[in-house]
């Protein structure tokens, strides 16, 4: 599942670095730069939620496998684009594939992990957000060198089939996966049990909305993800825009953020975990490594200021927190409901990151069009995270199970 949200994340970055050679071809300003990006999360955000119930209806293993064939294909699509609007189209179903990966994700740690786990499991998962981000620039830098731009879209695609078709024959939920021993069988089954019992209904959307714990998810899922999109859309932009960098320069460097997103991943998840295994409670230990990882944010309010190497160590830092704070929030479903509602809710969170993600980058455009300056964005985007951390302190005062038995 880590490779492929590695995958998604290389498919999502190819236009953002591409942008200066698909420019050439097909001029964009930068309010319909913002566009292409909200094409893509308007679609995200729908199939995000959509893409839970589908993850729910389906199960994983079908319901990830149609998800990702369609997000190639869509990928894929971009290659063949020649006018803003193809662009915006490729742009739209690509989102709509990749909303559902996530959702899957976060089912597959469900099925397969205990809350003492979990957390570290999802960080490896989102790890693969990462692995995207840092082979993205070099590879795209790679492919320019040698062929047009549109093969990047074309190689990306062919490179998601081929993992479809093994995900297809390896992946198998629990009860049927041949290399799961009885004991291990027995053990999943229990924590199955535990979470949802057995008959229990599949939840509605608007069930869930009866409890602040969702709304709060939603809410502060929005504000992170707001900063999020902006850092991941627009650092080769503002690369190139900024500080003149080219396409070998950007190669060169802006891997670097990337690389210090997946260390993020890896340890925030590991942090929360090692908290529950010294016998804090999941509650504290949730909360402590989502406060430290929302502190380190407001560091980007520096960026415009700085030379270019500490601008790129800021960036990392950023990419850290973000990256820790997102693995932890995509995590707190599997602590907070029961194994039938899970998609369902990671759907509604996803949705409200993603529409966060389209109002800011709406209002970026906006305003690096009308002369307002890369300072401004970053001093918006540096409050995010830890508004949202206030947030999650004010509409979920407990993390554990008595949430998961009042919705079973």
């Amino acid at each position: 599942m880590s490779v492929a949200i590695a995958i998604s994340y290389l498919d999502r970055q190819t236009l953002p670095v591409a942008v200066k050679a698909i420019g050439r071809d097909i001029p964009l300003s930068n309010e319909q730069f913002s566009a292409l990006q909200s094409a893509f999360l308007l679609a995200y955000a729908f199939m995000y939620a959509g893409g839970g119930k589908l993850a729910d209806a389906l199960g994983t293993r079908l319901g990830f496998t149609v998800i990702m064939a369609f997000w190639s294909l869509a990928c894929m699509s971009h290659g063949f684009a020649h006018t803003f609007a193809m662009l915006a189209v490729s742009r739209f179903l690509l989102g709509m594939g990749e909303g559902g990966g996530f959702p899957a994700a976060t089912r597959a740690v469900a099925e397969w992990f205990s809350p003492k786990e979990s957390a570290t499991a999802m960080g490896i998962i989102n790890g693969g957000t990462a692995v995207g981000g840092v082979v993205a620039p070099p590879l795209i830098a790679v492919i320019l060198t040698y062929l047009n731009w549109r093969w990047i879209f074309f190689l990306t695609g062919f490179i998601g089939l081929l993992w479809t078709l093994w995900w297809r024959r390896e992946y198998f939920p629990p009860a049927r996966h041949p290399r799961v021993t009885q004991a291990e069988r027995a053990e999943l089954e229990s924590l199955a049990i535990a979470s949802a019992p057995a008959g229990a209904p599949k939840l509605k959307w608007i069930e869930l909305l009866r409890f602040r714990e969702s709304w709060g998810l939603v809410s502060a899922k929005f504000l992170s993800d707001a900063a999020w999109y902006f850092y991941l859309f627009w650092l080769p932009k503002y690369l190139y825009d900024a500080r003149g960098f080219d396409i070998k320069g950007v190669g060169v460097f802006a891997w670097i953020p990337y690389a210090a997103a997946g260390v993020g991943c890896l340890l925030g998840g590991w942090f929360s975990s090692h908290l529950v295994q010294r016998r804090f409670s999941v509650s504290v230990a949730r909360k402590v490594a989502l406060g430290l990882s929302a502190a380190v944010m407001p560091s980007v309010l520096l960026i415009p200021h700085v030379a270019v190497s500490w601008a790129i160590a800021i960036f990392s830092l950023a990419y850290f927190g973000q990256q820790s704070w997102s693995t932890l929030v995509m995590v707190l479903p599997t602590d907070l409901f029961p194994t039938n509602a899970v998609g369902a809710v990671a759907g509604l969170v996803g949705f409200g990151g993603a529409m966060g993600g389209i109002a800011f980058g709406e209002l970026v455009g906006y305003l690096l069009d009308h002369g307002f300056g890369y300072g401004v964005v970053f001093t918006l985007a540096g409050t995010l995270h830890v508004i949202a951390f206030g947030m999650i302190l004010a509409t979920i005062p407990a993390v554990g199970t008595a949430l998961r038995k009042t919705v079973a």
